[in-house]
């Protein structure tokens, strides 16, 4: 399947937590669209278990929804760390906490459609 080719992007906002870009691409039907893309570091998040297999969780507020959640620990990855040394890092600075054992369970695109985020399992 043939991708999208960038005509051109253009930079609309650069912040601590995310940028937005506007890109033109053409479509492989020929037809140029519009598209939005928000860019945002790598993030891990941990499934973090006790030792009577319990899911460790942290409440956090949330301006974006004004609300308290209850949520998996994670954190945004600094440019120079792997993502062990940021499980590391985030459960220390979440939870107190630090593992015993490391296990990548994979990862994903947050949302695809429009941001750049790949959450590290």
């Amino acid at each position: 399947m043939a991708g999208e080719r960038i005509v051109s992007t253009r930079i609309v906002y650069r912040g601590q937590v995310v940028g937005l870009r506007v890109d033109e691409v053409e479509l492989p039907s020929g037809e140029v669209t519009t598209l939005e893309v928000v860019e945002h570091r790598d993030v891990v998040v941990v499934v973090a278990l006790d030792g009577e297999d319990n899911v460790l969780l942290v409440r956090q507020y949330r301006h974006a929804v004004d609300r308290q959640l209850l949520e998996l620990p994670a954190g945004g990855m600094e440019s120079s760390e792997s993502p062990e040394d940021c499980v590391r890092r985030e459960m220390r600075e979440e939870t107190g906490f630090l593992p015993h054992r490391l296990e990548r369970l994979g990862g994903y695109f947050s949302a695809p459609g429009f941001c750049t985020e790949y959450l590290h399992l």
